[in-house]
């Protein structure tokens, strides 16, 4: 299946089941927190994702303009939330997907949305443009192994899905990778043209006409939580650092391992609501 194939099916992204029961019991209240609100979404890449879609659709003429759950928030009124977190309540009851250790892609796009925002902080980026790329930057990943799960168990085979090896073997066997596949849904829900092209080019920073700085704050925020799912070495560590990308960005490897904000020795499975 060709890319703009994959792109035309409807793939629904399942959510965090706790998340979405957390989402619906806070909206239910005569009075939600909407800090609460904003604080649970931005924790789960799928709800992210719907409300993103909905702010930037034409209905409220913002489209291109959104970059972030609370963004959305100020724009969307409650009955839209909670229709959105109705809907995602629904698709949460889709708990695996062939191929994908859910928790573990959950946790991993929120520890690269954390660091993410901090690094986009030391290089002067837009911190809130960078969490949202951060948490949904790897989607795309998840569109394959429900769009073409035959040739996602072929690379799962060989190559875990969060291996920073992943987007190579992709691009080998389909023509194309995660980033291509997250950059053209986000194109085909009228995301902030910004986060497109940092979507797209985030496994390869270069490859682009005009280079998009968020790109490289995604490239570096995933290459360091991926090797820290790989356990590489300090070795391992220094070989495989991105070296050109910090260049431009003005971000040794020190500097990137110093910005990183996740404790990860209480790292367990599920997750606290806290971003």
């Amino acid at each position: 299946m060709d890319l703009n194939a994959l792109l035309a099916q409807q793939i629904a992204l399942p959510s965090i089941p706790k998340v979405a029961a957390v989402l619906l019991s806070e909206l239910k209240l005569d009075k939600p927190d909407l800090k609460k609100v904003n604080q649970v979404i931005s924790t789960d890449p799928a709800l992210t994702v719907r409300v993103l879609q909905l702010a930037n659709s034409g209905y409220f003429k913002m489209s291109g303009k959104v970059n972030s759950v609370s963004e959305a928030l100020a724009l969307l009124k409650l009955q839209h939330v909670r229709a959105m977190a109705q809907d995602a309540a629904s698709s949460s009851s889709i708990k695996t997907v062939p191929g994908m250790q859910l928790h573990q892609f959950w946790d991993y796009s929120l520890n690269v949305a954390r660091l993410a925002r901090s690094l986009a902080g030391v290089v002067r980026q837009n911190q809130a443009a960078a969490f949202t790329c951060g948490l949904i930057h790897g989607i795309g990943e998840l569109a394959i192994h429900l769009g073409v799960p035959e040739k996602a168990a072929l690379l799962d085979k060989d190559c875990d899905p969060l291996s920073p090896k992943r987007a190579r073997a992709e691009r080998r066997l389909l023509g194309y990778c995660y980033a291509q596949v997250g950059a053209g849904l986000a194109r085909k829900w009228h995301f902030p043209q910004a986060m497109v092209d940092a979507l797209e080019h985030q496994y390869a920073p270069f490859d682009n006409n005009v280079y998009e700085p968020l790109a490289g704050v995604i490239h570096l925020a995933a290459w360091r939580v991926r090797a820290k799912e790989a356990r590489m070495s300090s070795r391992q560590l220094a070989v495989s650092f991105p070296g050109p990308v910090g260049v431009v960005l003005g971000l040794d490897i020190d500097m990137v391992l110093q910005q990183d904000p996740i404790d990860w020795s209480v790292q367990t499975p599920g997750r606290a609501l806290v971003v």
